[in-house]
């Protein structure tokens, strides 16, 4: 027997979206998977010789571009900051759709631009190459979380994250001023499984149909 495939998948809103998708594609988990309680992080599937291992989104691109997982699913995001040369994005899932903006106090933006700016955010390829494209240098602070805290504290002018309903901003006194990125979740793959492994392209393509027929349906 081949040993099984490994399909990681992130933790949070993602994963709720995805998981309807994945069932038809036939990736379904272990019913400890749906476990509140399990702090579990590999899971085998139910008919399949494939587990699941659920992580943080960052690390899906990791293990994914490492060959530690075969296949993943993450936000387009992901993708973009790490531009891994041995990770390859078949699918837009179309699902999971959030976007990557630029946001600070109201009136910040008024007049000229600085030349350079302080930009709190867990994207710092991505914010650096936003910025460089404006001309302008951006030292990014590095934060993983409570970005909103960062201007009122004195932190950074500004902040670069992700943005749904633009709630959380608003409460905290901010206010989007640009979009860098549209989100979508994606496959993903490692390239060399790809080729080598029949089973990884076989996922690929009935992930795609499924796209396909969803936008026909629609």
């Amino acid at each position: 027997m081949p040993n099984p495939l490994t399909f990681a998948v992130p933790k949070g809103r993602i994963l709720d979206e995805a998981l309807p998708l994945m069932a038809r594609a036939g990736v379904v988990p272990e019913a400890e998977f749906h476990d509140k309680k399990s702090r579990a992080l590999s899971f085998a599937c139910e008919d399949s010789d494939m587990r699941l291992i659920r992580v943080r989104a960052f690390d899906v691109a990791t293990f994914v571009a490492h060959g530690a997982a075969q296949v993943g699913i993450v936000g387009s995001d992901v993708v973009e900051e790490f531009a891994y040369p041995d990770l390859y994005a078949p699918v837009d899932l179309a699902i999971g759709h959030c976007r990557l903006s630029v946001a600070g106090p109201a009136g910040a933006d008024g007049g000229a631009m600085p030349s350079h700016l302080r930009i709190a955010s867990k994207y710092p390829n991505l914010t650096r190459r936003h910025f460089e494209s404006l001309g302008i240098q951006a030292e990014v602070v590095k934060l993983n979380g409570a970005m909103e805290l960062a201007p009122s504290l004195g932190l950074s002018s500004r902040i670069v994250d992700l943005v749904s309903t633009g709630r959380t901003l608003k409460e905290n006194g901010l206010v989007e001023t640009s979009t860098i990125l549209e989100i979508s979740a994606r496959l993903i793959v490692n390239r060399a499984a790809l080729k080598t492994d029949e089973r990884v392209g076989e996922l690929v393509e009935r992930f795609r149909a499924l796209v396909s027929e969803a936008r026909v349906a629609a």
